[in-house]
């Protein structure tokens, strides 16, 4: 009876991982998992990667909630290919990895519930307006394509205010713009790592809080390229090849900015104490390979809330608080900031 019952069990094991769950394509690979009380409710993971192509539509258990069909040499995503039973449960959805060119317009419009979506490592060189329309989207991957040229209006909310994050890394992008900024986008993080960028966009009336121009063809940073990026909470302008100079006051403006990365620009040889006004929320700086030391003390000043600066592999700075000699008129000791760096000689 034991043997049954294990024999049994490993057979019911043997459908769910093995691609026995109903509805699932006998290539694929579905599994369940339950949530709730008493699992009272189950969702499918379904793996339907490297099938190769020509195997689109794929019918899928009613209750997906992951979808994998990246590897499948998919080159155009139609109205229909996505609309079958079982995608209006789709939480996430993975199509990295084809050849995808082409998006239709309605092609995600069945997805009322997608919040994941990559379209990563394809070739898009665009996108049709409205194509996310309605759709709560936390994450859109489209990272290792070849935009050249991208409007975010693509994501405009059109009421539903779901924050949403956004990888454009490694494109062919020039120019990243808003040609109608009649409706609100609620972009919380933005990708643009590893494009051909020659200026800081334009972003204004977006509220970003975390925006990567890591890698950009930028020369100069310019007062007033961030004035409008209050919400800003870290920005990284690393590794850019061609960036020189900082101007005074560019980063006027980001009140609420905690993490500044300007590591690795070889370029830039100095700055002025000037570049770093308004920055009065900014706890981390990163400086190492970038600027020549000793660096000017004076330049903290414009950063009160600073904790740490890295200038360099085993060179940084950070600010200790030493409690100061009691004085008796005022009733209390006290505190003082202490700049200390592990190497002397950096800060004059």
């Amino acid at each position: 009876m034991v043997a049954f019952l294990c024999l049994g069990l490993s057979f019911l094991i043997a459908l769910v991982t093995a691609g026995g769950v109903k509805n699932c394509h006998s290539k694929c690979r579905c599994e369940v998992e339950s949530y709730g009380l008493f699992d009272s409710f189950s969702l499918t993971k379904v793996d339907c990667s490297g099938l190769g192509p020509g195997t689109t539509p794929i019918p899928i258990p009613l209750d997906t909630s992951h979808l994998d069909l990246s590897h499948n040499s998919i080159s155009y995503i139609t109205d229909s290919m996505l609309s079958g039973p079982g995608y209006t449960t789709l939480v996430s959805l993975d199509l990295s990895k084809n050849l995808i060119s082409r998006v239709s317009a309605k092609a995600f419009n069945k997805l009322r519930y997608l919040e994941t979506l990559d379209l990563s490592q394809n070739i898009l060189e665009n996108l049709s307006d409205g194509c996310f329309s309605g759709l709560p989207l936390a994450e859109v991957d489209l990272s290792d394509n070849k935009f050249q040229e991208f409007d975010l209006n693509v994501f405009t909310t059109r009421g539903q205010e779901i924050p949403i994050s956004i990888d454009l890394s490694n494109n062919l992008l020039n120019a990243v713009s808003r040609k109608l900024p009649s409706h609100a986008l609620y972009i919380k993080s933005l990708m643009l790592a590893g494009n051909q960028l020659r200026t800081v966009p334009r972003l204004a009336g977006i509220p970003l809080q975390h925006l990567n121009l890591d890698g950009n063809l930028i020369h100069s940073i310019d007062e007033g390229d961030f004035e409008e990026l209050t919400d800003l909470i870290s920005l990284s302008l690393s590794g850019l090849p061609e960036l020189s100079i900082i101007h005074r006051n560019s980063f006027k403006g980001l009140k609420n900015l905690q993490v500044l990365d300007l590591s690795n620009n070889f370029q830039l040889k100095a700055l002025s104490p000037d570049v770093f006004n308004g920055l009065s929320a900014l706890q981390e700086l990163n400086l190492s390979k970038s600027v020549v030391t000793p660096l000017p003390v004076i330049i903290f000043n414009h950063m009160p809330s600073i904790k740490s600066v890295t200038l360099g592999p085993n060179m940084h700075c950070w600010k200790t608080h030493k409690q100061g000699q009691f004085h008796r008129q005022i009733g209390q000791a006290k505190a003082n900031d202490i700049l200390t760096c592990d190497v002397p000689g950096i800060v004059m």
